[in-house]
């Protein structure tokens, strides 16, 4: 029997512990996830975000900056605009504005004290601004995570593939096993049968793990926007599993993910907002100055320079405080989701540490079982071929040892997988 392939396929699943060094050419996880994120649409959505956020944040800081105003007109009356006087019982008039004439006016007004109405609208900025950079994050994290997924996918199928070429070998093997015990007159006809059909199985699954793995390539390709046919030859090489107790790797989650991070920052802008929207109705005070022409030929001076400082109160706005309590209540849902989003991501931390130490265990456990499974092959068949057993005695044997390296497999690559997850559940992916 052909055993000797699994030796190679249990050596090259044993080489995909953590530091495993990559095949050469091969793409490691890391280069996946640099591609994935050059060319994914939703990061250049989320850079736009951000790239808005900045231009609002200039735009709040701009209202402490001068204000320059420049404006002409030209106007025509029906009639010259004329004063009355009465002079000692006379009375007479004097011409004051002409008919037609041409004004223009450049002013200047700066912001001197608006009861933080200003500050606050930075602040607010500011706030939506890491916001909006922390989402960035988030979003590459979640690209990230979905590219791990499918990395893995692909390699989990390649061993399948693997395990299954090598059933096919192991039954193509003992087909002619019983073929030259058949012709030798030793078993009957019944047993060539058997081992024909368990063979002809064998290769069934044969294409439906290339089929699996097709798709899985096509998937990956996809995530990278790449030819969806692309040859995909890939590194198992993956990130160590974070250090740390549960209760250390959960604290350590409500502090570094992002997605809170940018509830904290969006609930902080609604609040800044709210107080900004309040402070309209207390005093403003502006200073303006500037110079002023109109066209009066009646006029001594007609351009003239000018300076004021002028205050605004709204004692009475029947909106703006509506506006602020609005602002105020959105902040305080965002504050409810940022709490069930906490105990969200505790139960994801748990979930992927315990998934974690549950594949370390079956790795152990399958490490053994194929040891025992590969010899109980190895005994099964020297002794059908010594007739001391059965033909279905060695195709038992045979699915069971294929069972168990699929176990193996799949083991290793949970554990990866779990390992993930977690990294990506305390927001250090």
């Amino acid at each position: 029997m052909l055993l000797n392939k699994y030796g190679l396929i249990i050596g090259l699943l044993s080489d995909f512990l953590i530091f495993s060094a990559p095949a050469t050419s091969a793409e490691t996880l890391e280069d996946a996830w640099a591609i994935a994120i050059e060319n994914n649409h939703q990061i250049k959505s989320a850079k736009a975000d951000t790239s808005a956020s900045e231009q609002q944040l200039y735009s709040a800081q701009g209202q402490r900056l001068p204000e320059l105003n420049v404006g002409s007109g030209y106007s025509q009356y029906n009639v010259t605009q004329a004063a009355k006087a009465d002079f000692q019982g006379l009375t007479g008039q004097f011409n004051t504005y002409q008919a037609g004439s041409m004004k223009a006016q450049a002013i200047a007004s700066v912001p001197v004290f608006t009861s933080g109405r200003i500050s606050h609208s930075i602040n607010a900025a500011e706030a939506a601004l890491q916001a909006a950079q922390n989402n960035e994050t988030s979003a590459a994290l979640t690209i990230k995570m979905q590219v791990s997924e499918t990395y893995i996918a692909v390699l989990r199928s390649e061993g399948t593939l693997q395990v299954a070429q090598s059933h096919v070998d192991n039954l193509t093997a003992h087909h002619q096993d019983v073929k030259n015990l058949f012709d030798q007159g030793v078993v009957a006809k019944n047993d060539l049968l058997a081992a024909a059909v368990e063979l002809a199985n064998a290769q069934q699954l044969i294409t439906q793990a290339n089929n699996q793995l097709d798709i899985a390539r096509a998937r990956y390709n996809q995530l990278l926007d790449r030819n969806l046919a692309e040859a995909v030859r890939l590194s198992p090489q993956f990130p160590e599993m974070p250090k740390g107790t549960l209760a250390e790797l959960s604290n350590n989650a409500l502090t570094q993910r992002p997605e809170l991070i940018v509830l904290a920052q969006q609930i902080e802008s609604l609040e800044q907002q709210a107080q900004s929207v309040k402070a309209a109705n207390l005093p403003q005070v502006a200073v303006n100055g500037g110079y002023q022409y109109q066209e009066n030929r009646y006029q001594v001076f007609q351009g003239l320079w000018m300076v004021n400082v002028g205050m605004q109160w709204k004692l009475f706005d029947g909106s703006t405080q509506h506006g602020g309590d609005a602002l105020n209540r959105q902040a305080l849902s965002l504050k409810e989701q940022r709490n069930d989003l906490s105990s969200m991501i505790s139960l994801q931390v748990r979930q992927a540490w315990l998934d974690s130490l549950e594949a370390q265990k079956r790795i152990e456990v399958t490490r053994q079982a194929i040891t025992q499974a590969d010899e109980n092959m190895k005994v099964t068949t020297d002794r059908y071929q010594q007739g001391l057993s059965t033909n279905t005695d060695v195709i038992q044997a045979e699915d069971l040892r294929t069972r168990t390296h699929d176990n193996f497999n799949n083991a290793h690559y949970d554990a990866a997988l779990a390992t993930l997850h977690l990294r990506r559940a305390i927001g250090v992916l």
